[in-house]
């Protein structure tokens, strides 16, 4: 199928009204819509949060009459299945539009291809694959847990140039300036829930909030604390909305956790540690899309050996601090560069005065 200018500038539209609701529609995807009659926008919608109209329904809403003989711009095939709304499907085929350009099929296994082939049955004429990548990788969260049912985790760390994160007392900061620090919180606004271990909380005793930027909702906040040490009074279990994830049956010490509106969920594997790959299915099946972890050198290290990062968000310093101080992950010696792991770099950027590197561990 080649599409044309006119149909490339609407889809860039609807992605552009879907990254509104970035922060606010998960556990649902974000999406947007846009309607088009005669060469002009009639309608437009984007979904906002879970419970609320979808895309396409807003989109109607505001095209009115004049969506009948339309085209319908989605950045996701429009569902065909009844969850907490109606299917778009069937709101599409209702409003009489003549023809339906999807940028993707949705990979929810309720829908994939179900809404498609319905709305061709009632002579709507479908095409996809429009912009299907900036689609994917809007929704990268909401892919990785409908096709592997787990989150898209993404690990960011800030270094100096010589890769350490904090000088061998503990000190880190600020290492990055404050537009690398902002940054960062933009990223954490847009995940389900953002990730620590112990040894931080030990360390900074971290809020794990969203601060620096405006937020609707804050993430869930997880501890991994194999041994449930956590001390009441850490920051990041005030306010509820927390998770401790463990590997001991401490019931005593659960009871008080949950006093303060936080979870505590038993995952324990060999050697007293957190089945951290079961921690990512038990993440999954809570309906987290996206995971932010903030860590130390060690459960860094741990997340990348067993499998569990598909990203990486580095922050780089123009500063050099030396051999004796912290790095950046907790990794076994390697005896040749062929076992090292690649990675494919994705975006280079500079923020403020520092470097950001969005890189991901090559298959």
């Amino acid at each position: 199928m080649t599409f044309s200018a006119a149909d490339h500038a609407s889809m860039a539209r609807a992605l552009q009204l879907a990254r509104y609701g970035l922060e606010t529609t998960t556990p649902n995807p974000r999406v947007g819509s846009v309607i088009v009659k005669d060469g002009r926008i009639v309608g437009e919608g984007w979904h906002r949060r879970a419970g609320e109209p979808h895309a396409e329904v807003l989109a109607l809403q505001a095209a009115g009459e004049s969506a009948r003989g339309a085209t319908a711009y989605v950045t996701l095939e429009p569902c065909a299945h009844h969850g907490r709304t109606p299917p778009c499907a069937e709101a599409l085929i209702a409003a009489g539009v003549a023809r339906v350009v999807a940028a993707m099929e949705d990979p929810n296994p309720l829908v994939v291809g179900g809404g498609i082939a319905r709305l061709q049955a009632a002579g709507i004429a479908v095409d996809t694959g429009l912009m299907a990548d900036e689609a994917r990788e809007l929704n990268i969260g909401f892919v990785s847990r409908m096709t592997r049912g787990r989150p898209w985790l993404r690990l960011k760390a800030a270094a100096s140039l010589d890769g350490k994160t904090a000088l061998n007392n503990g000190v880190s900061q600020w290492i990055t300036g404050e537009a690398a620090r902002r940054d960062g919180h933009r990223w954490r606004a847009r995940a389900c829930a953002v990730l620590t271990g112990i040894g931080t909380v030990r360390e900074d005793d971290p809020q794990l909030t969203v601060r620096a930027v405006p937020c609707e909702r804050q993430p869930l906040r997880v501890l991994i604390d194999a041994r449930l040490e956590v001390p009441l009074s850490a920051k990041l279990l005030q306010g509820g909305n927390s998770l401790v994830v463990t590997a001991v049956d401490n019931q005593q010490k659960a009871a008080e956790l949950a006093e303060l509106g936080v979870e505590v969920v038993h995952l324990p594997k060999s050697q007293g540690k957190v089945d951290l790959p079961e921690l990512m299915w038990e993440l999954g099946r809570r309906g987290i899309n996206e995971v932010h972890a903030e860590a130390g050198l060690k459960l860094n290290g741990s997340l990348l050996r067993e499998g569990c990062v598909d990203e990486l968000l580095l922050y780089v310093a123009p500063m050099i601090v030396g051999d004796v101080a912290q790095g950046l992950f907790n990794l076994p010696e390697l005896t040749g560069l062929g076992t090292a792991m690649r990675l494919e770099l994705r975006d280079v950027r500079s923020v403020g005065e520092d470097l950001r590197v969005l890189a991901r561990p090559k298959a």
